[in-house]
């Protein structure tokens, strides 16, 4: 028995998917029906329904994008930092293990040798380093707080996508905006990304953070030309000059854009598709 909470949204809602299709008895659970930030209510729940392990896919991203956190700091705060601290300490008591879906946006850029940021190097993308945005800000501060419960995992999502159609959607932002900027970055494939996260619980694998996403970085101009290879768009893609032209005309909160390492996972014998490789699949198979 699985407990889902946050079952209702992008990264939810695929979980539930792979729950259903390995066969998993879960109950999803939106926050509209049951308020689980309330520790008392979480308590409740989790002895109601007695699960073996908790999924926390919840959070606050804002919308259209995360600009809207800027708009709406409180319910970005209590989402990003203040339930998983909730959690943690309700799981603890109970006795639960259990897994949270982070953000691989709590880094910036590539760590000095030119490498992807691993699990152990400290976030400088937070409201410690005071150069983030609020989501970053939030989801560096929930993860620093699960730092002194053991029996958790942390998963680390980078820029979501599959193949899909949908707001949420690396691809489909891509398609959407009227002009974009070059970048480089990790992703994560939805699919794969949840069927790792199960399968570090499945398989037992160490507590603790993992960058759950397709190892080798992508390009904002190399996916922009799988997706006109693929027929998926004819747009005439237009790109801002730099990153100072993108924050100046286009955003509200400066964006983090970074690599992540993903050998700790590939250590644990979980293996993600090569991210161009995810890319190219998802456009193959485009709904």
């Amino acid at each position: 028995m699985i407990l889902l909470l946050g079952g209702s949204g992008y990264v939810g809602e695929a979980f539930q998917k792979q729950l259903s299709r390995r066969g998993i008895i879960f109950a999803s659970i939106a926050r509209r029906d049951c308020d689980y930030t309330q520790p008392e209510t979480l308590r409740e729940l989790i002895r109601k329904t007695k699960p073996h392990f908790l999924i926390n896919s919840a959070g606050y991203t804002g919308k259209p994008n995360v600009d809207g956190c800027e708009l709406d700091k409180e319910n970005c705060l209590l989402g990003n930092a203040v339930l998983p601290g909730v959690i943690a300490r309700v799981c603890a008591e109970e006795k639960l293990v259990w897994g949270h879906v982070s953000s691989g946006c709590i880094y910036t850029g590539e760590r000095p040798d030119g490498s992807g940021f691993r699990e152990e190097d400290l976030p400088n993308f937070s409201f410690r380093t005071n150069n983030c945005s609020f989501y970053s800000g939030t989801k560096a501060m929930g993860e620093e707080l699960l730092g002194g419960y053991p029996d958790c995992y942390i998963w680390r999502l980078r820029m979501p996508f599959n193949e899909i159609d949908g707001p949420r959607n690396y691809i489909t932002k891509l398609m959407r905006y009227d002009k974009i900027v070059e970048f480089t970055n990790s992703l994560s494939h939805l699919d794969e990304f949840v069927n790792a996260c199960w399968e570090t619980w499945e398989r037992r694998v160490p507590f603790g953070i993992y960058n759950v996403v397709n190892p080798g970085p992508v390009t904002t101009k190399g996916v922009v030309e799988q997706m006109i290879k693929a027929g998926v768009s004819n747009k005439n893609f237009q790109f801002f000059k730099d990153e100072a032209e993108f924050m100046k005309v286009a955003a509200k909160a400066p964006r983090s854009n970074c690599v992540l390492d993903a050998s700790k996972l590939l250590k644990c014998g979980i293996k993600m598709s090569d991210g161009y490789e995810a890319v190219e699949r998802a456009l193959k198979i485009w709904v």
